[in-house]
């Protein structure tokens, strides 16, 4: 079976490798002529556990290849998928120029029946769209082309992308067709043999299910922030409230963990389009937009807690900060709309100097945002004469430090904890000083 995906960003280049690992012919396409080049030389542009050693052997059995030209294999493809980007506008909606310059692509090049999916995270409605770029472009082409579109949502988590997809606990996809459905039930028949579900609906409906699974779970998130806030007011152990409330099957035990704020590439961004959909629907989502005030309040959480703990913002002029963690979570480079970001703006503006590691993501920081802070060898160098170490990022390694050597190294005995992965007992027995979130 032969398939495109045109777009070798995070979602295109694990999909298109991940199909190809299950025998499929993928043919990735992508405008940037660099980064297919270096794709071609089994260098991976993306940082995901596992990838590249996938990329590679797919590569040389000859099932996964790259190019820039869509027109030029477009017409030896059963189904292309779309898995372009589709960053917010400024008002929050998703841009959708990339997915249509795609549909349009097809439309001026397709000769035979073939299934255009769009991959990428998108508006309701944007199968319509798309149906009616490529009916525009054959029709001034003057040919009447069979195709069909579908919606198939991914719904990877970075850091853990290969086994989602490999091993996921659904597929969903939206067609109108039979043969639509026929092609993509070939396509998946390795997941369906494996028993894994793949859940077959119309195209809104899909298109939807993606925008609603990342909102619940951002909304798992910012309640667990809110009612930790709360337990700190009252009295409460926000760890304890989880437990009691996690084990009722009902609500269960995933994204209850109280923290320093969500970012990413999905969650901000799927809030924000999903409210503005509804606003263009003539409808308020005021959960969400709940949902979107907490989590921005909580990112400045850290820096709150460390202002109290020296009396003032003033009292920060010429303190050194450790930070352990950049990327907006662990197994990732991605520091989109991450917590660190917020928190090296404010220290900046506060007058203190920045010391800090994260395993993967300093190059990207660094791309970010330049030489405003220092970049450490490791966590221990990180905390060399600092006044406080903030943990924004729970990477595994930073689970279990030396804290006698981290306090020798300290000038000041603080640590302000922003994922709640310390054992206070262990800290307090160190003679730190240590606030964490919801105690």
């Amino acid at each position: 079976m032969n398939i495109a995906i045109v777009g070798t960003g995070y979602v295109g280049l694990v999909s298109g490798t991940c199909f190809a690992e299950t025998g499929v012919n993928v043919t990735c396409v992508d405008v940037d002529a660099k980064k297919v080049e270096r794709l071609q030389k089994g260098e991976i542009p993306i940082y995901e556990p596992g990838l590249d050693e996938m990329v590679k052997k797919n590569v040389a059995a000859g099932r996964l290849k790259f190019t820039t030209d869509l027109a030029s294999v477009l017409n030896d493809q059963e189904i292309v998928f779309s898995a372009v980007g589709t960053p917010p506008d400024e008002d929050g909606s998703a841009d959708l120029k990339y997915v249509l310059q795609v549909a349009r692509t097809i439309g001026q090049h397709i000769n035979k029946y073939i299934v255009v999916v769009t991959k990428s995270t998108v508006p309701v409605g944007t199968a319509r769209k798309v149906r009616n770029a490529i009916d525009e472009e054959l029709k001034k082409r003057g040919v009447d082309v069979p195709f069909d579109v579908a919606s198939n949502p991914e719904f990877l988590k970075e850091g853990n992308a290969i086994k989602d997809f490999m091993s996921p606990d659904r597929v969903v996809v939206g067609v109108e067709s039979e043969k639509a459905k026929k092609a993509l039930t070939r396509l998946y028949k390795p997941f369906l043999i494996n028993n894994f579900r793949v859940i077959f609906m119309d195209i809104p409906s899909a298109e939807m299910t993606k925008y609603a699974a990342n909102s619940m779970l951002a909304t798992r998130i910012s309640f667990m922030n809110d009612i930790a806030n709360l337990c700190e007011r009252v009295g409460a152990d926000v760890n304890m409230v989880r437990a009691g409330i996690g084990s009722d099957t009902r609500i269960g035990r995933k994204f209850l963990y109280a923290g320093c704020g969500y970012g990413g590439s999905c969650f901000p961004k799927d809030v924000k389009a999903l409210i503005k959909t509804a606003d263009q629907n003539g409808y308020s989502m005021e959960v969400l937009k709940a949902v979107e005030r907490v989590n921005e309040r909580q990112k400045s959480i850290l820096f709150e807690k460390l202002v109290k703990a020296f009396g003032s913002v003033e009292a920060l002029k010429g303190k050194t900060i450790a930070l352990w963690g950049l990327s907006f979570k662990p197994e990732t480079d991605d520091m989109r709309e991450s917590t660190a970001l917020v928190m090296i703006d404010k220290l900046l503006a506060a007058g203190c100097s920045i010391r800090a590691y994260d395993p993967i993501a300093m190059e990207e920081c660094k791309r970010r945002i330049g030489d405003k802070i220092t970049y450490c060898r490791d966590m221990y160098d990180a905390v060399l004469d600092a006044d406080a170490l903030l943990l924004l990022t729970e990477w595994k390694e930073f689970r279990l430090p030396t804290w006698g050597v981290i306090k020798k190294a300290m000038k000041q005995a603080l640590v302000i904890d922003g994922r709640n992965i310390f054992d206070i007992e262990e800290l307090e027995e160190n003679s730190f000083e240590y606030h964490c979130i919801g105690k």
